[in-house]
């Protein structure tokens, strides 16, 4: 089983470095495909087209009383969130290579007109990918729930574990240090941390390929269902919880 994962992972990163090498020859070209993103004609607002986009989205829509917040990087602007989540109304503020400071510079852009009942975090990992340093990346991260909480002092807040991925396997143990510094907080900080990284992992210890996309970073559906599953329960437990004041378990 253990080989045949390795096999499996190796042969999703080669094809994903490969991917990588053929983006890198056509200029232009590369930016776009690193950050998950079109290209953006304003290099000094790289997000300006996303941001301009959830704008216009709040303008187009009624606003959307006692919602779900989705707010963070790729993993979560990727997830078909409404479709994952019917029973209950839901806004999706992720942005394709979003990394933490991103989500603190945008932020008063990125809230959704009326203040959500629940909000679900995912971001950090592109910060690692970048260089920060796990303190670093712990610190921001920290500081954006904070933020939320102090914003939003009666909603319920999960942050999601940085995940684990063929690509980014080399990263793993600088995630699991960030991963392991929130958690401890999650307490102090009234916000829930959700260890959806595990559930990426096949028996072997490391990611399971059948989960991601060819890229290797980022999940199909498959893996989206595992995520969907943790994060559903985690919700009829917080819409239950008249204050965000309840402890992470």
């Amino acid at each position: 089983m253990r080989t045949a994962n390795i096999a499996c992972a190796t042969s999703i990163a080669t094809r994903a470095t490969a991917a990588l090498l053929l983006v890198l020859a056509v200029p232009g070209a590369a930016g776009a495909q690193a950050q998950d993103r079109p290209p953006n004609p304003d290099p000094a607002f790289p997000f300006a087209r996303e941001i301009e986009a959830f704008a216009k989205a709040n303008a187009k829509s009624p606003p959307v009383d006692g919602a779900t917040l989705f707010l963070g990087s790729s993993s979560i602007r990727l997830w078909d969130i409404a479709a994952s989540f019917t029973d209950i109304p839901t806004v999706n503020r992720g942005f394709g290579g979003a990394s933490t400071p991103d989500v603190l510079r945008y932020y008063r852009r990125l809230l959704p007109p009326i203040e959500p009942r629940t909000i679900v975090v995912y971001v950090g990992e592109n910060d690692l990918a970048a260089g920060a340093s796990p303190d670093r990346v712990t610190t921001d991260i920290l500081t954006l729930l904070k933020r939320l909480r102090s914003d939003y002092p009666r909603a319920e807040i999960a942050f999601l574990s940085l995940k684990p991925s063929p690509i980014r396997w080399t990263l793993w143990s600088k995630m699991a240090a960030v991963n392991q510094a929130i958690a401890h907080r999650a307490a102090k900080g009234h916000f829930t941390f959700l260890d959806v990284g595990s559930l990426l992992l096949a028996r072997d210890g490391l990611p399971d390929a059948s989960l991601f996309r060819p890229d290797g970073l980022h999940m199909n559906p498959r893996g989206y269902q595992r995520w969907t599953r943790l994060v559903d329960n985690w919700l009829d437990h917080a819409t239950q919880t008249p204050n965000a004041t309840r402890k992470a378990s």
